[in-house]
């Protein structure tokens, strides 16, 4: 099947199966692994840093609790977020954003970054987002999604040279002119929505699909098939592997 296009493989919250997500760890792993793009997630300390982490809550990925914007970042730096994932991680701490951004500076792949804004709500962290994107010069290879939507416009509106890709669960009917009409180049939907007329709309007016979150060999194997320009997922290491294996040769 050499005529298959091969999608882009993007390690969801780094290299989540192999190292605890959203770390430093999973983010070298991703890396080594060989993935085209790394997503993430970002937050609002209490004192304005941008925090990379996905839940608004501290219980689940670490040994705090409460909520990331009730924190300072010495308090989230003081906590331990690789324990619960393997001993091997003890004493992982949470990354502020400009250290996955000074990790892949000299990284040719598409970093996709999420902005966490709902249930609880940021105000001004896509000005810090844009920010922090153009101080690194990463703006040609980064795509910021949300399920707030009103976010991504938002980000246009501050910079007009940042690509968006609004995020959804539920089917939306033509979904490549909702995206065009807040002027996003791609849509990020769950995979169960990616039907023949989603790909051949947004093929046609160039808005590419990146599906989450994808993991299991034969969903893989759909997506690729289906000629999506990315797959996210927690297993990059199966997704580049299958994809190989399928014959595609080009890239996003």
């Amino acid at each position: 099947m050499t005529d298959i296009k091969k999608p882009v493989i993007i390690a969801h919250r780094g290299a989540s199966r192999q190292a605890p997500e959203n770390t430093m760890a999973a983010f070298r792993k991703a890396l080594e692994l060989g993935a085209g793009g790394i997503e993430t997630d970002v937050h609002f300390s209490a004192d304005g840093h941008l925090m990379v982490t996905h839940d608004e809550k501290l219980d689940r990925t670490s040994n705090g609790k409460g909520l990331i914007r009730d924190k300072s970042f010495d308090e989230l730096k003081a906590l331990d977020f690789g324990s619960w994932f393997s001993p091997e991680f003890k004493d992982e701490r949470i990354p502020e954003l400009d250290e996955l951004l000074e990790l892949i500076s000299g990284w040719d792949g598409l970093l996709n970054i999420e902005i966490k804004n709902g249930p609880v709500f940021y105000p001004g962290i896509e000005q810090a987002v844009a920010s922090a994107i153009r101080e690194y010069r990463l703006t040609n290879r980064t795509i910021i999604s949300s399920f707030n939507h009103y976010s991504l416009v938002e980000i246009r509106k501050i910079d007009p040279e940042i690509k968006t890709a609004p995020l959804y669960m539920a089917g939306i009917y033509e979904p490549w002119k909702y995206a065009r009409s807040m002027g996003a180049i791609a849509i990020h939907p769950l995979f169960y929505n990616i039907v023949p007329e989603v790909l051949k709309g947004c093929k046609l007016n160039n808005i590419m699909v990146n599906p989450f979150t994808v993991d299991q060999p034969e969903q893989i194997k759909a997506m690729v098939e289906a000629g999506v320009d990315g797959i996210i997922t927690n297993v990059p290491d199966i997704a580049i592997k299958i994809a190989n294996e399928m014959g595609g040769k080009g890239t996003l």
